[in-house]
């Protein structure tokens, strides 16, 4: 089967690596899935909707658990982000947050939660305090 970079794929995620988890691609393939570019705990034998992020020489494939591209990315960190507002109406992190507060309670890298922040501020869902995030 040939795949395409940005191909849904199910994933079952195996032994871990130094570089990251080795994956099962629809039950068929060898993936990896790098530590870098994880933002929430894995248990080894779950299932996962992922992406395929590049298609090696090796006849191997690098795996993203986020659909790549900057519109598609900015999107699901806003949706992760509303998502915990509506379940408590604020959000005690600002971009003075740090960068382990801030991976512990939405699971997202500091640089990508600005930009997130910074798109709903924008689209006026949401009203920045000097302490928090308060859902509009």
């Amino acid at each position: 089967m040939e795949f395409e970079i940005g191909d849904q794929v199910e994933i079952i995620i195996g032994r871990e690596t130094d570089l990251g988890f080795n994956v099962i691609i629809n039950e068929s393939f060898e993936g990896l899935l790098y530590k870098n570019e994880l933002f929430e705990p894995l248990e080894r034998n779950s299932r996962r909707t992922a992406y395929i992020k590049k298609v090696r020489e090796d006849g191997k494939f690098d795996i993203s658990l986020q659909l790549q591209g900057f519109l598609h990315v900015i999107d699901s960190h806003c949706e992760k982000i509303l998502k915990r507002l509506e379940t408590s109406g604020d959000l005690f992190l600002t971009d003075k947050s740090s960068p382990e507060e801030i991976l512990d309670e939405v699971h997202l890298s500091k640089k990508a939660f600005k930009k997130a922040i910074g798109v709903l501020y924008k689209k006026k869902k949401i009203k920045l305090e000097k302490d928090r995030i308060i859902l509009l």
